[in-house]
């Protein structure tokens, strides 16, 4: 099956954008070009590195909006998120009351489920509130 029919998000001429409630379907993936013997066949190690600068949820006490820079480091085994989805994803927290710690420990989760991946960090840099700047991580080893 070609990879672009097995994509929903990427490419398709209208976008749909949720804003109200984490929702892990639309996050996607495609083959790890590290995993393929004929793209990689020396058989390296690689690590992605992702930085998502506008980040926003609400603070579930107060409904006071926070924003955050997502960093996600990970080691592919099978599979890479496809850029576009964890977009459409992180976007999905935008109106959504949680906790820094909560919000970030659910994408490290969701991720491991979507990509199976060797490790994986998950860091929320929140700006200040209340003059104190908090920055969860959530980190998956595979046992």
């Amino acid at each position: 099956m070609d990879l672009h029919t097995q994509l929903k998000a990427l490419g398709q001429g209208t976008t749909r954008y949720r804003y109200d409630q984490p929702d892990p379907s639309l996050l996607e993936s495609f083959p790890s070009p590290f995993a393929n013997p004929e793209r990689n066949p020396a058989g390296a190690v690689g690590t992605i590195h992702i930085e998502c600068p506008e980040f926003t949820c609400l603070c579930p006490l107060t409904g006071q909006p926070d924003f955050a820079k997502i960093v996600i480091d990970y080691c592919p085994d099978k599979f890479c998120v496809e850029s576009k989805s964890l977009k459409l994803y992180l976007g999905s927290f935008r109106m959504f009351g949680e906790f820094h710690e909560a919000g970030v420990n659910r994408i490290c989760n969701d991720l491991v489920k979507l990509l199976g991946p060797h490790w994986l960090t998950v860091r929320g840099e929140f700006t200040p509130r209340g003059g104190i700047p908090f920055w969860p991580t959530a980190e998956y080893r595979r046992p």
